[in-house]
């Protein structure tokens, strides 16, 4: 299983957010170039970028902090945030983002996932945002008439690199709960499904790692604030060695 830390941005600064509230932010005086560095260096492989302003449709984003972590990282880059027209998705492929994901655009236009995904197939992620057994959109703020298995449906004959499944609940809800949402959609997914939300402690990698069809997970706040350590997690994400029969 293959883990994604992820930077958050708004406004320059890294931040993570309760349940998506813009307004709220938590903020870590780090700074983003360095950070996503620091967890190439450890060993992740991919790194997630969410940026907050442009998610928003705010006219000043974080453009240049996105450019310089895509070519200081030194691993590709899955980034998402305002994804909304086809120019935008192919200014930051040629920017060299190694994947772009779509949310919001995906509930009001679907028609954009399928353009993307056939020309630029492996690198358009579909993000599905499930609050209380619905599809979320707006950044987290409107509500979709759609049930996530349904959503995910539309999509099941393009070449998408991934689903990422969002519990937006897993804030105040239970551990279990996120981890059962996650289990039923990857099951009718056909792209791999990459869960997010889901992952507070260690352990929660370990129950995650055995879920069939899901291929990775996002961190955020459980390594800014320390409750895990990158090195540890991938540690524990590596696949388990296949017994060996003993031959005498």
């Amino acid at each position: 299983m293959r883990l994604y830390p992820t930077i958050e941005l708004q406004q320059g600064r890294c931040v993570s957010l309760f349940r998506g509230r813009l307004e709220e932010p938590q903020i870590w005086h780090v700074d983003p170039v360095e950070k996503a560095r620091e967890f190439a260096e450890v060993g992740a492989e991919w790194i997630h970028v969410t940026d907050f302003d442009a998610v928003a449709g705010a006219e000043t984003d974080n453009a240049e902090i996105v450019e310089s972590i895509i070519r200081q990282a030194g691993v590709p880059v899955q980034l998402g945030g305002g994804f909304r027209s086809m120019d935008r998705i192919a200014e930051w492929i040629e920017l060299g983002a190694g994947r772009v994901v779509i949310g919001t655009a995906a509930v009001h236009n679907p028609d954009l996932v399928k353009e993307a995904a056939k020309y630029y197939p492996d690198q358009i992620v579909l993000a599905v945002d499930v609050f209380q057994g619905q599809v979320m959109s707006q950044g987290w703020t409107a509500t979709a008439v759609y049930t996530p298995e349904d959503f995910i449906g539309w999509f099941e004959n393009d070449p998408l690199a991934a689903i990422i499944v969002t519990d937006i609940d897993s804030d105040i809800g239970d551990a279990d709960r996120s981890l059962a949402l996650v289990t039923r959609l990857a099951d009718c997914a056909r792209a791999p499904v990459i869960a997010r939300g889901t992952v507070r402690a260690l352990d929660d990698i370990s129950r995650l790692k055995y879920v069939p069809h899901v291929s990775g997970t996002i961190i955020g706040r459980a390594l800014f604030d320390r409750s895990i350590d990158l090195a540890e997690a991938l540690a524990i994400a590596q696949p388990a060695p296949e017994p060996r029969a003993e031959f005498i």
